[in-house]
């Protein structure tokens, strides 16, 4: 199997660009490397996102729809080029137009509006499904098979089964709906019109606890200073920690990040240092541990 790297992605990537009639993306920047290599072509004013393998392809479909709906709705949301996805030698490939450039970073105050006008809307006219976060596990865990120590995987497999149970019998407090999947201030921009909503790939019909509970471990885990989780919590008008379900989707969302870093590692030191600290906080308890966004 070829391994998902810049290099391969960036050759996919051209294969797409011919398909759409745009130009070879020789000099495209490579902007962020996970679950999709983005690229930003420069000129036409177009980023790209190059999928990690054919399983993500449907996924990319019902992004660019989202985003149509969305846009349609007054949410502010990065605007698809094309209104479907390319597929090269089976990754899926979509199109967007880039956006301004951000005035500054974004912060938690800016994330807690568009959560809540995203949280007020009705269903859309299609299927979007369930934020299934533990879906992935296995698959981020199988590709690093021979990187990473089975026992790690075993028990990552294994809390994965227990709050997936924990999961479906949880009485939320907010009513389920339209959520964002990984509302975190990193998927917003902060343009001169103001903030506009990226990353809506797990666009999802569930419990609206998801998207707070990103920015409480975000708290917790990667560094978030207590006044911007505070000023967050007021702007959206709840803090999810109040909620008794609240560990149970914490739990469960960590256990999805700490196997989201293993598809980095084969051939990545720092990816594979980053995965065995969070396993160790997994299995020591401790909630305290600093995580590392990768």
């Amino acid at each position: 199997m070829t391994a998902f790297d810049g290099p391969h992605a960036r050759a996919l990537l051209t294969t797409a660009c011919a398909a759409a009639g745009l130009p070879d993306p020789v000099d495209a920047r490579l902007l962020a490397l996970g679950e999709n290599a983005v690229f930003d072509l420069g000129d036409p004013a177009v980023v790209a996102k190059v999928g990690r393998g054919p399983e993500l392809t449907e996924r990319a479909r019902r992004e660019l729809a989202v985003a149509d709906w969305l846009g349609r709705q007054d949410v502010p949301v990065v605007r698809p080029y094309l209104p479907e996805p390319l597929v090269a030698d089976g990754h899926p490939v979509t199109f967007w137009h880039r956006l301004g450039p951000a005035v500054r970073a974004a912060a938690p105050t800016d994330l807690a509006p568009l959560l809540r006008a995203l949280h007020r809307l009705p269903d859309p006219p299609f299927e979007l499904g369930r934020r299934d976060l533990l879906a992935p596990v296995d698959r981020w865990l199988a590709s690093a098979d021979g990187h990473i120590d089975p026992a790690d995987a075993a028990f990552l497999r294994e809390r994965r089964a227990g709050f997936a149970t924990a999961i479906a019998e949880l009485t939320p407090q907010l009513p389920p709906g339209v959520i964002h999947g990984d509302a975190l201030p990193r998927n917003v921009q902060l343009t001169a019109d103001g903030p506009v909503l990226l990353d809506l790939e797990n666009v999802s019909h569930d419990l609206r606890e998801h998207d707070l509970v990103v920015l409480a471990l975000s708290h917790d885990r990667y560094g978030v200073p207590a006044e911007d989780y505070l000023a967050f919590t007021t702007t959206y008008g709840w803090d999810v920690r109040d909620w008794p379900g609240f560990a149970v989707l914490r739990g469960a969302r960590e256990t999805a990040s700490a196997s989201w870093v293993a598809q980095q590692v084969p051939g990545n030191q720092a990816a594979l240092t980053e995965f065995r600290r969070r396993v160790a906080s997994l299995r020591d308890g401790a909630t305290a541990v600093r995580w590392y966004p990768f």
